[in-house]
């Protein structure tokens, strides 16, 4: 039985944020596959529905270790 090269980093709420985080793991180099399966009855990806990254089963460590500082980042209170 072959081995699935890609595994599950995480399930995130909204397109608009796994495109950010597609962004964010892909300028480190990392694959990354977005799949959403919620699909509307007028054939339009709605805007606030799962969607899970997946990444090289190889790169999970490091994607996971790249997830955590992207998520400390956000929690961050901004200065002005």
């Amino acid at each position: 039985m072959n081995e699935m090269l890609y595994a599950l980093l995480t399930e995130v709420t909204g397109r608009w944020k796994a495109d950010i985080i597609e962004n964010y793991l892909k300028s480190e180099e990392i694959d990354v596959v977005l799949v959403q399966e919620a699909i509307s009855h007028v054939t339009h990806i709605t805007a606030f529905a799962p969607v899970k990254i997946y990444v090289p089963r190889d790169n999970i460590p490091r994607a996971r270790n790249l997830l955590k500082i992207f998520n400390e980042d956000q929690d961050q209170p901004k200065e002005n």
